[in-house]
């Protein structure tokens, strides 16, 4: 048995030796031939193992990249997430016209920081501040939104410090309750919007409850000043026998509807839209409504029709508030209200000689006066944004009656020596338009008619107007302080303030003119009077909390969705 394994053992022994093929040549073809069979198979085989994995690695390359591009998408429906559109090219002037306004910022902050920090406005000429609004740091909470949009991080956290830990709402204060909810409450509600960070709505829940028995009149038409610790309100001594003023009654909707959609809490919204139904119930048919209403019988007083001060906004908000409800039925009666004032808009349009300005004359009774704020220069803007609710025929209507408006207001800037609009013009019979109140505030409006118009129409034309306007402000708005309105557009001489306005809004919708429209998309979000962009959330009538999820982004870039 031994020997019979010692045989079989060294017969497979033989086939490993190489003299046995050298002694048997077609044997050894056979083998050669198997080996290179077998190492082509195997090759082949790697290859294709190769190229598979390549492909996987392909695949997986491009699922990531498509699921990328899906979240931000949905960022630009949600405010999650930073887009970089680093595919879409841009145009390099936008670019560099887009720094300069956010250097301007950064110039106007870091004034503010330095020698106004906490107080309302800066005075940039004396280099110091003033609590113009009772110390409620209107310029730090007008200033936070804008400084996130252009991702200026480092102010932004410092700036959120001081509302975490100073603001204080605690004061002995009688609070303009128009000035206080569009920029205090609006600016927080915005910052909240935008960051997710819940100590921008604590506060401004806060300031809001403060404001509410404002609203506790006889009609539901509140007072215009209130003061914040006691709670006591009444109305301004000049306004006419004590009457409310319409645009300060009719532009808190935007604010304390987005807070009760927030919170949960229904009170918010109960109040303010109480307002719209109780001037609903006489509501004109031309939709123009004076400038006083009584907060005891809701009925108006013998007073001015303007799209210009203590009108404006009120016209504006029922146009946003249709906008903010997604435009469905719950706020139909907003869009409604807003149409009827359009028509009344369009009896008081009237053309100048020779150049054929369109302009908004104001009306008090039969008579019509040949007047124009800058401060009504929203409207283009207001008319753009509504326009698309129309049929074709009214909306190219519309339309081109906002592009006719806004060229009549740029042409206020350029009319003057300093290329800065006053406060309002006038029109005479051949002579066109002439200055009246000559100083210029560094207001917004008609930069912000030029941001929708752009936006809604593509024509760069508004982009290249608002930026005669900007280098308008720099070259005599600027100094080494911060910026100055002017006494004077004919001289030129300068004031001693920076708006808080002029950063809330001014600087935001020039940045705004020459960023993506999907920089804060007119489809996602509503600015409010002051140009705080509020997210625009679907109504709920049971008022249960909604779901917002919003999430921090880095920052160095912009904010968009």
């Amino acid at each position: 048995m031994a020997r019979s394994r010692s045989i079989s053992g060294s017969g497979v022994c033989k086939y490993l030796n190489p003299a046995y093929y050298l002694r048997r040549p077609r044997r050894l073809a056979l083998l050669f031939f198997l080996f290179v069979s077998v190492s082509m198979v195997v090759w082949d085989r790697m290859n294709l193992a190769r190229e598979h994995e390549v492909e996987v690695i392909k695949l997986t390359e491009e699922v990531l990249r498509l699921e990328q591009m899906l979240e931000e998408l949905k960022g630009v429906g949600d405010g999650k997430t930073l887009m970089t559109h680093k595919d879409v090219p841009e145009d390099p002037v936008d670019v560099e016209r887009r720094q300069k306004v956010k250097e301007a910022m950064i110039h106007a902050w870091s004034s503010y920081e330095k020698y106004a920090w906490g107080k309302d406005e800066l005075q940039p000429r004396t280099k110091d501040g003033t609590d113009s609004f009772g110390g409620l740091g209107a310029t730090m909470i007008d200033s936070l939104d804008t400084l996130y949009i252009m991702g200026l991080d480092e102010q932004f956290q410092k700036a959120r410090e001081w509302v975490a830990t100073s603001l204080d709402f605690d004061k002995d204060y009688d609070a303009s309750m128009f000035e206080t909810t569009i920029r205090v409450v609006g600016g927080l509600l915005s910052t909240y919007d935008l960051s997710g960070d819940k100590i921008f709505l604590e506060k401004a829940k806060d300031i809001a409850d403060r404001l509410l028995p404002a609203w506790n009149t006889p009609t539901g038409i509140p007072y215009n000043i209130i003061n914040l610790r006691s709670g006591s309100a009444h109305n301004p001594s000049w306004a006419a026998g004590g009457d409310s003023i319409l645009a300060d009654s009719g532009t808190e909707q935007l604010e304390f509807i987005a807070l009760s959609q927030r919170t949960g809490d229904p009170k918010y919204q109960q109040k303010v839209e109480k307002v719209i139904t109780e001037l609903n119930k006489n509501f004109p048919a031309d939709g123009l409504l004076p400038i006083y209403i009584s907060p005891d019988n809701a009925n108006p007083s013998y007073s001015t029709i303007t799209f210009g001060a203590m009108g404006d906004s009120f016209y504006e908000y029922l146009l946003k508030v249709w906008v903010q409800g997604n435009k469905t039925s719950e706020v139909k009666l907003y869009r409604e209200m807003w149409e009827k004032s359009m028509k009344g808009l369009l009896s008081l349009i009237k053309k100048s000689t020779p150049s054929s300005f369109t302009y908004i004359q104001e009306k008090n009774g039969n008579s019509y006066n040949d007047k124009m704020d800058e401060l009504a220069c929203f409207a283009p803007g207001m008319l753009a944004l509504g326009a698309s609710g129309y049929g074709p025929d009214e909306e190219k209507k519309f339309l081109t009656l906002a592009e006719e408006l806004a060229w009549t207001c740029y042409n206020f800037y350029q009319s003057t020596p300093t290329k800065l609009a006053g406060e309002n013009y006038y029109f005479s019979a051949g002579q066109d338009m002439s200055v009246g109140t000559s100083w210029n505030i560094l207001r917004p409006e008609t930069v912000e008619s030029l941001f929708y118009l752009w936006r809604l129409t593509g024509n760069k034309t508004y982009q290249e107007w608002g930026w005669n306007i900007f280098q308008a402000f720099e070259k005599n708005s600027r100094i080494e302080s911060g910026y100055v309105g002017l006494k004077d557009v004919n001289t030129g001489a300068k004031d001693n303030k920076m708006q808080s306005f002029f950063l809330a809004e001014t600087l935001k919708y020039l940045y705004l003119l020459f960023s993506p429209s999907s920089v804060i998309s007119l489809d996602e979000w509503v600015f409010n009077t002051e140009a705080h962009p509020l997210k625009i959330v679907p109504r709920n009538n049971d008022q249960r909390k909604p779901t917002i999820t919003l999430r921090q982004r880095r920052f160095g870039g912009e904010i968009k969705g």
